[in-house]
């Protein structure tokens, strides 16, 4: 791994992300809860059982929280309603309670597990910038989606060099883009824009 990646200095949480987390938060528990009734409904239909889903993940300072998401699995297979929800980024919303507990932030490096992060090979101090701030339920990493763990540590560098009010409120915005027309539109979208961007430079 390269020094470029290994050495980062994360610019500190700008003042107001906390409020950011909280106006943001609450506005998506009151907008969100019809529809979070419908997923609840949904997976009662679908199989019974309960419409959440909780886990471990390594959070700030590496500290271990437990993580709510709308359940998308059923005996180690995807669902047909988790399948939609996965789609469109449904399965996520439930982390708003995350950030009401103070856990995550809206925005923010994805949240791991232990085993993600061995695999990863992201378990020594040389990562530990990484997590000096809260993981979130998006950022560039959820929305770009790095193609390799370096690609992905590079999104995550540049997010926490980069972290802003202006930059949070358009990844929020993306986010619910996504949410609307799905993930892989959005990201066939940003590889259009890119590939026009480096064909008007070869004119």
């Amino acid at each position: 791994m390269s020094s470029e990646v290994e050495v980062a200095s994360p610019q500190e949480a700008y003042c107001g992300k906390r409020a950011l987390d909280i106006v943001a938060a609450a506005a998506a528990c009151t907008a969100f809860t019809p529809a979070a009734a419908v997923v609840t409904l949904a997976k009662w239909l679908e199989d019974g059982g309960s419409p959440l889903f909780l886990q471990t993940r390594v959070g700030r300072g590496r500290e271990p929280f437990t993580i709510f998401k709308f359940r998308s699995m059923r005996a180690q297979r995807v669902t047909l309603v988790g399948q939609w929800l996965r789609r469109t980024g449904i399965d996520e919303w439930a982390q708003f309670l995350n950030v009401c507990r103070g856990d995550m932030s809206v925005v923010g490096p994805r949240p791991l597990t232990a085993d993600d992060l061995r695999r990863l090979g992201w378990t020594d101090d040389r990562t530990d910038w990484r997590f000096a701030t809260k993981p979130g339920i998006t950022g560039l990493s959820q929305l770009f989606g790095g193609r390799s763990a370096r690609a992905s540590l590079r999104l995550d560098r540049l997010y926490l060099r980069r972290q802003s009010l202006s930059l949070d409120l358009r990844l929020i915005a993306l986010s619910f883009a996504a949410n609307v027309v799905g993930k892989r539109t959005i990201r066939r979208l940003r590889q259009r824009s890119k590939d026009r961007r480096q064909g008007a430079y070869c004119i």
